[in-house]
């Protein structure tokens, strides 16, 4: 379902880890895991550590990014430039942004006790997600999604390095 590489975001990068899949990238995020743990589950799972921790990325033997940019939007630009990821608009929305799974339609008919009413007669398209049950539509959110990462194209992706 992704399309590039597989991330694992550090404690410090939790925004940036839920916009990423927002975006479609498969990217794991574990606030509590300490720096070994996050180090061997990178090599075991063959993913690239984005990290804030000048620490973490004096290690030579895995792949990672180190981001010393404070805004969401600086940090997405450095991704996408260091990545050369151009986000394709199919994979918007195909993975839970709170667990990273992705997400399977759901039969609308099953919902009317789980989403707001007006959401229920406004939209025909559901998502769900198998791990966390957590239940979304495209709404104004996704609108706004895509504004931002096309602003984040249009201002040029090797900024912020």
């Amino acid at each position: 379902m992704s399309d590039g590489p597989r991330f694992l975001a550090d404690a410090m990068l939790g925004r940036l880890a839920r916009w990423l899949r927002l975006l479609g990238y498969d990217t794991a995020y574990d606030p509590g895991a300490a720096d070994e743990e996050l180090l061997h589950r990178a090599l075991r799972e063959g993913r690239v550590l984005l990290t804030g921790d000048g620490g973490i990325s004096r290690r030579k033997s895995l792949r990672l990014l180190l981001l010393r940019q404070k805004t969401l939007e600086d940090q997405l630009r450095r991704v996408m430039a260091e990545f050369r990821l151009r986000p394709k608009e199919e994979l918007f929305f195909s993975r839970c942004p709170v667990c990273n799974e992705p997400l399977a339609p759901a039969p609308k008919e099953k919902l009317r006790e789980r989403v707001p009413e007006r959401v229920f007669e406004r939209q025909d398209d559901f998502y769900r997600c198998a791990a966390c049950e957590k239940i979304y539509w495209q709404g104004s959110h996704s609108r706004k999604v895509r504004e931002f990462v096309k602003r984040l194209e249009n201002e040029g992706g090797g900024e912020g390095r």
